[in-house]
């Protein structure tokens, strides 16, 4: 893009901006939403302003090609913002545009899978990560957001803090987790991080691409050719706690689902008699068969 055109496009896209957070979109939203702009402005070289409809048409046709569907939807849904919003333009037949409806299930790591990931992880920093992540059933942002003032472990419990929906929740804390975290923490004694960065700065949180890299390597020394994430995690957590006669609701609860249908739709649900979800969080991460043991 040429430096004019740059200029004409800064413009529109600060508006683009504003208006997304006096709209209360969360800052992930607001990062996702304007990145689709980008990417559309980048691909025609020009200030998006001005494209015609068969325009866009070829840009979300070469979008699906290369792309997955949660990304066209997404690009779509930004478009229709920014063309209502910021341009006074309606593009209806955006709506046209509509992701195939799926119901697949994420893949999810038994019990021992989980323990021998974490046994075989090279570095404490990811050990403690990963058992963290699933035995409170963290989201990874939610899991590198956390602070030493979260831990309660009077009443051994986490508070997750502005997680997804911009909404707060406690968590149970498992006494094995607690110990993890503590012999942890004291390799580095951060004032406020209970997973800092490595380089110097004080806000620094853990890199998500490194333990995304991380678990990677260990899945392959692991032999395990499940399609896993750190997000897996949080999946197998809620699975085995099913499988253990946790009741739904509870379960909704921990992992801070707005719906029971999303709790529902990809666990898999199990007939055991209900246990008290406190001691069935302990129970699942005391059954793991670890390698290392971190001392109090």
């Amino acid at each position: 893009m040429n430096p004019s055109e740059q200029l004409r496009f800064n413009y529109p896209y600060q508006q683009h901006l504003t208006n997304l957070t006096l709209q209360g979109k969360r800052p992930a939203t607001i990062d996702a939403y304007s990145r689709a702009v980008r990417r559309v402005a980048a691909y025609f070289d020009c200030c998006p302003d001005n494209l015609t409809t068969q325009d866009l048409k070829a840009y979300l046709d070469q979008l699906i090609a290369s792309h997955s569907w949660s990304t066209v939807k997404l690009d779509r849904n930004d478009l229709q913002f920014f063309y209502r919003h910021v341009l006074n333009k309606e593009w209806q037949w955006l709506n046209i545009v509509k992701p195939p409806q799926s119901k697949t299930l994420p893949d999810i790591l038994t019990v021992p899978e989980v323990a021998s990931v974490i046994n075989h992880t090279r570095q404490l920093r990811y050990q403690v990560f990963f058992l963290t992540l699933y035995s409170m059933g963290l989201r990874l942002g939610e899991g590198i957001s956390l602070q030493v003032c979260d831990i309660d472990s009077a009443r051994m419990q986490v508070h997750i803090r502005n997680a997804k929906g911009g909404k707060d929740r406690f968590v149970p804390l498992p006494t094995r987790t607690l110990t993890a975290l503590r012999f942890y923490w004291q390799t580095h004694r951060h004032p406020t991080l209970l997973f800092p960065g490595k380089d110097a700065k004080p806000d620094s949180v853990m890199d998500k691409g490194g333990v995304q890299k991380a678990l990677k390597r260990v899945l392959c020394d692991c032999n395990i050719a499940k399609s896993i994430s750190p997000h897996n995690l949080h999946h197998s957590f809620a699975t085995h706690l099913l499988e253990q006669g946790v009741d739904l609701r509870s379960v909704q609860t921990l992992l801070g689902h707005n719906s029971l249908n999303t709790t529902a739709r990809y666990t898999r649900l199990t007939h055991i008699a209900r246990l008290n979800t406190h001691d069935a969080i302990n129970q699942l991460a005391n059954g793991l068969c670890l390698s290392w043991e971190c001392e109090s």
